[in-house]
């Protein structure tokens, strides 16, 4: 049966940069074993697969596949699918600013979508899960040479690595500068030995000293175990971050805000918008938000399972 597909880069304003994103629009009929080969041969960080919603309330159920393993929640897919659904029609645009709900595997999620002219811009989506914080990683200097860096290479106190989740669990390590950031390589053997079997395997490594005017940080993301060897944009990465710095900001009520960039040693470079709503010093809400642009559209012929 033959199954229509688009792509788009996410957390960008131009082709050719961000994430890069497979949509199947109505991928009713397709298995998930038929859905993880289609991921594969993509090969792309994921691939969103939207099906009926089972709520009748919600706008449409998502599932996301990277080329080894289905997510329960991924934030660049979520924003590139409803970017991608208001590109073709199906989410209506008649207001500056439309709210759609996706049924995902940590549960419903929001998604605004943005128009401008009756076309989508950028699209923002609330977690579903509020952040939350795993078991003590490991020393410092094993995740330095996890990375091939040197242990003088981390931020140190009082940005002391630490795992946070907010559906999809991921190891936060501050550096001490862009250039070390740059430098970092994963040692795929330590990571293995290290952190494979760890509650957060996902490498977040980010810096507070970022290349452009009004970013915050400059981060990247390792995820051999998803079977991406670095990702240019990861928004659930960026919802959890949200929560390691909300708990550090002194800040008790009100919205906190942050520009991160990311992709760019990659060639694809990637405006994630952040933030973080605080009440009485606890964080009650995260979303995570950006640009997107459709790149294009065909078709699939996909064998039976």
């Amino acid at each position: 049966m033959r199954y229509r597909f688009y792509t788009a880069d996410v957390f960008t304003d131009r082709i050719f940069g961000g994430n890069q994103l497979a949509v199947f629009p109505h991928a009713q009929g397709l298995s998930a074993s038929q859905m993880q080969q289609i991921a594969r041969e993509f090969n792309l960080s994921e691939t969103a697969f939207v099906l009926p919603s089972e709520n009748p309330e919600h706008f449409r159920r998502l599932r996301i596949f990277t080329p080894k393993t289905e997510l329960p929640f991924a934030g660049h897919p979520t924003i590139g699918t409803a970017h991608v659904l208001a590109a073709i029609g199906d989410i209506d645009l008649s207001r500056e600013v439309t709210s759609v709900v996706f049924e995902e595997g940590v549960g419903p999620v929001r998604v605004s979508v943005r128009a401008s002219g009756g076309r989508p811009v950028a699209a923002q989506l609330t977690a579903a899960q509020l952040p939350h914080f795993g078991p003590e990683p490991p020393p410092p200097a094993e995740l330095a040479a996890v990375l091939s860096l040197e242990p003088t290479d981390l931020a140190g106190e009082p940005w002391s690595p630490r795992a946070a989740s907010c559906g999809i669990p991921f190891l936060f390590v501050v550096l001490r500068n862009r250039g070390a950031l740059g430098r970092a390589r994963l040692e795929v053997r330590a990571w293995k030995d290290l952190l494979s079997e760890f509650w957060a395997p996902h490498l977040y490594c980010f810096a507070l000293d970022p290349e452009l005017e009004g970013s915050h940080i400059r981060a990247r993301m390792f995820a051999p175990a998803m079977g991406i060897e670095e990702d240019p944009a990861t928004g659930a990465a960026a919802a959890a971050l949200a929560g390691y710095l909300g708990i550090r900001d002194s800040t008790e009520g009100g919205t906190l805000r942050w520009v991160v960039e990311q992709g760019f040693e990659m060639g694809r470079p990637s405006i994630l918008e952040i933030e973080a709503d605080k009440r009485n010093g606890k964080i009650v809400a995260v979303r995570v938000g950006g640009s997107c642009v459709l790149v294009c559209e065909g078709e699939m012929e996909v064998p039976d399972a």
